[in-house]
């Protein structure tokens, strides 16, 4: 089974990079990648390839590559469904805001949406490809759909999860640690899509490093790996907390830790908390399932690895409010980073959104600085939040262009996403440039200590 034509529905953090990548590596196979939402085609689209939607390092570059060569973007979905061999969902599958699971079960409304429209538009036989993450068995109700309301095409559902860390996408894509592909293995035709979407992978990823399983398991590998890591983040936040109460230095810790053969030392960086699309949500869905299964002491395990995360958020809000004289109201509190971590300007589940919330209900003004987000998308998550109006979020909420503006006559400032350009920052004329007494709270421990010790404020950190 040879492809030569590949639609993917949705042009958001994981189609747009992952298809891109694809077109890069494969120039026989012709790339469409369609969404509705036309100004983000726009985007994809713009002759100025630096304005493309998603900033990632090494996107754009390729992205000008393969741009009209094999790779387009369109709002034309009908068309591109049509014409695809095969097709990858890779919409938005939020946590669900009402009805049966609230809070906690995945949104499948987009994911349903996307098959009834392969099934009405399709004319050949389709391989149609999970790429966003899904809760177990949801290939079953896309074929359930793709069968009974189609025009009597035959499909085969893969399951496709992706393992993307933001920042360094591009990265993940071109050396993966494994690209994992679940299908109906069992039989002649579901295998044939299987070894279909391996030989396009294969063109850059060696082969024992291209996993295949049942669909079933694919889709559990993917909310068990961010749970995995999550709960890693929660432990050491649990643990930094803990440091604190005894004098003992949680980079060290982590460090020691780390160097454990068994452990590893990544995702043992204490900080504010994690953020993303992917972590939270993804545990809250394991959660779901568990509880559905009436598998509770699962569910309250993995939901307390959130519960550390919401506390890890509030717990460095409120040792600002503390440090700063138990009151923020009126005084200028500067935040630098507004991303949930550095190299990307994705800010969905930032630690900064909830951080800013917090002491904006304490009546401090806020002013943000971030290298890669927009004042609008700032204000959106504000707003988002409906913890006050659209009019106060802009009134005491100030976006600006650097870290030193942001600094300027500040009571105190906050460093909140891990981005590099704060390793190099004049930190002298900040503290210089600052209200005294003036703090600096940093939830990334980016500074030596000598900063401290060399620029004498009070310095507070929870870690990085």
């Amino acid at each position: 089974m040879k492809i030569k034509n590949i639609c993917c529905i949705g042009a958001g953090y994981v189609g747009g990079p992952t298809m891109a990548v694809i077109a890069q590596k494969c120039p026989e196979i012709n790339v469409t990648v369609v969404d509705i939402n036309e100004s983000r085609i726009a985007a994809w689209n713009d002759k100025d390839v630096e304005n493309i939607p998603i900033y990632e390092p090494g996107l754009s570059e390729i992205v000008s590559e393969a741009r009209d060569r094999n790779l387009f973007f369109s709002t034309d979905v009908d068309s591109a469904i049509d014409k695809a061999d095969m097709i990858f969902i890779s919409v938005n599958t939020p946590t669900k805001t009402y009805g049966i699971g609230k809070g906690m079960a995945a949104d499948l409304k987009f994911i349903e949406l996307c098959a009834r429209q392969i099934a009405r538009v399709s004319t050949s036989d389709k391989i149609v490809v999970e790429k966003s993450t899904l809760p177990v068995r949801t290939a079953e109700a896309l074929k359930n759909i793709l069968d009974n309301t189609g025009n009597g095409v035959n499909y085969q559902i893969l399951s496709n999860p992706e393992f993307l860390a933001e920042g360094t996408a591009v990265n993940d894509l071109m050396n993966p640690d494994r690209v994992l592909i679940g299908g109906d293995i069992e039989t002649e035709k579901g295998s044939e899509a299987v070894q279909a979407l391996v030989d396009v992978y294969a063109h850059w990823v060696p082969k024992d490093q291209i996993l295949t399983t049942n669909v079933w398991s694919s889709e559990l590998s993917k909310l068990t790996a961010n749970a995995f890591l999550a709960q890693r983040v929660s432990s050491i936040n649990a643990m930094s907390e803990l440091c604190e109460k005894t004098g003992a230095d949680v980079n060290e810790v982590a460090r020691a830790v780390g160097m454990d053969s068994r452990i590893g030392s990544k995702f043992l960086k204490s900080s504010v908390g994690f953020g993303g699309s992917c972590f939270q949500k993804d545990i809250l869905n394991l959660v779901y399932i568990a509880k559905s299964f009436g598998l509770n002491e699962v569910a309250d395990y993995w939901e307390q690895v959130i519960i550390m995360n919401d506390h890890q958020k509030r717990r460095f809000a409120a040792k600002m409010v503390q440090t700063l004289f138990n009151t923020v109201s009126g005084k200028k509190i500067a935040l630098l980073g507004w991303a949930f971590k550095k190299d990307t300007n994705d800010t969905r589940e930032s630690a900064a959104i909830y951080v800013a919330d917090y002491l904006l209900n304490e009546q401090a003004e806020i002013v943000v600085y971030d290298p890669k987000v927009k004042a609008e998308q700032i204000y959106a998550d504000l707003d988002y939040l409906n913890s006050r109006s659209s009019e106060e979020n802009r009134s005491r909420v100030k976006v600006v262009k650097t870290s030193y503006e942001a600094a300027k006559d500040a009571h105190a400032v906050a460093v909140l996403t891990e981005w590099d350009e704060f390793k190099e920052l004049n930190w002298k004329k900040i503290y210089d440039d600052m209200l005294k007494p003036a703090f600096l709270f940093d939830g990334r421990r980016l500074l030596e200590r000598k900063t401290k010790e060399e620029i004498g404020f009070e310095f507070y950190a929870i870690g990085s």
